[in-house]
């Protein structure tokens, strides 16, 4: 395993994230071997899978930033689209924080979906880098993560990283828990 001047990344767009299917499945068994395990539905292969094809089925602007190991091995992805006018993405916040907090254009708002890296791969700020790649180049105004309420390691990290909370929020996708929603002003400093 290399260090981290070794790490490379790489944008993929939906079309071409879907091509990389089985790479995002291998990372997703990997980061989540633990949550896999418990037998949450929620966390099961079949339904993150489920839920990866329904982010890159549409034409919403998916955008996929995967880091390697060199050009070899990928150890980590992440990835978002921007909120459009019809997004779903605020459907069930408990309360807004404050008038025309939910409102999107399209260009207002990037949700970053998914962040994971795998386990042998932890602690060295791979899953730092790979929030800064796909948000440095973002045109919104703004971003928002979700973040499992009992899931403290990332919330501080994501906290650590410019990130202030919102409010929280139940996804409408089944078995869902509930979540803190997080919110951070684009673009990243330089």
């Amino acid at each position: 395993m290399g260090d981290q001047d070794e790490v490379t990344f790489r944008r993929f767009t939906a079309a071409q994230a879907r091509g990389i299917r089985g790479v995002v499945e291998s990372v997703y068994t990997d980061a989540y071997t633990a949550a896999i395990a418990s037998g949450d539905p929620f966390d099961s292969v079949e339904q993150f899978m489920h839920r990866f094809d329904a982010y890159t089925g549409s034409d919403r602007g998916f955008e996929m930033v995967v880091a390697y190991d060199g050009a070899r091995t990928a150890i980590g992805q992440t990835w978002g689209w921007p909120l459009g006018p019809d997004a779903r993405w605020w459907s069930g916040l408990e309360e807004e924080p404050e008038p025309g907090f939910t409102e999107e254009t399209g260009y207002r708002t990037f949700a970053l979906s998914e962040i994971m890296v795998r386990q042998a791969w932890t602690g060295r700020g791979i899953a730092h880098r790979l929030h800064d790649e796909l948000l440095r180049t973002r045109p919104e105004t703004r971003a928002t993560l979700l973040v499992e309420q009992d899931n403290e390691p990332a919330y501080r990290a994501y906290v650590s990283w410019g990130w202030r909370k919102a409010g929280r929020l139940r996804p409408a996708w089944e078995d869902a828990p509930t979540y803190e929603v997080l919110i951070l002003p684009l673009p990243l400093p330089k």
